[in-house]
């Protein structure tokens, strides 16, 4: 059967295909973070706000960086290395099979993505950030579009069951 272009489903496919390249992106970044030492990720951090600082010593996000960095130690590079490969693995692993149109993998995204967001606004009560609130509506966008590929999908192909 062809599958259908209904805006919907345009714009499932674009949604997944940018989670795949988030995902691909979380994997190249946590790999950084494994090899590369803590003290060069804080020298970098340090480098790359001073200039900025020197210029608007009350920049945002220049002081936000020098404050990460002064913070960044070896178990939190190791903790976010760890979740970015997890969360980057996990993502592409769902893409794919979403890819492959595999119906188990639609009612999985939804809870993975729903976990991923329900943490990220955790995040954000801890360290509130515009950007996550962005990629917690991003994903609830993922969400919907997911639910309903799926009730497309079971209505197209009753007897497709992997």
């Amino acid at each position: 059967m062809a599958r259908t272009t209904s805006p919907a489903h345009a714009a499932f496919e674009i949604g997944i295909f940018l989670k795949g390249l988030n995902g691909v992106a979380e994997i190249v970044g946590g790999l950084l973070l494994y090899f590369v030492p803590s003290s060069a990720v804080t020298r970098a951090l340090a480098r790359a706000t001073q200039h900025e600082l020197s210029e608007d010593p009350s920049d945002f996000i220049a002081l936000h960086l020098l404050r990460l960095s002064k913070q960044f130690s070896a178990s939190t590079q190791l903790f976010a290395a760890a979740y970015l490969l997890i969360h980057g693995v996990v993502k592409i692993a769902l893409v794919w099979a979403l890819y492959r149109r595999k119906l188990w993998a639609y009612p999985a995204a939804i809870a993975i993505f729903a976990a991923f967001g329900v943490y990220q606004m955790y995040r954000y009560q801890v360290s509130p950030s515009f950007a996550m609130v962005a990629l917690t509506v991003l994903d609830a966008v993922i969400i919907v579009l997911t639910w309903i590929e799926y009730g497309r999908l079971r209505r197209e192909e009753p007897l497709h069951s992997t």
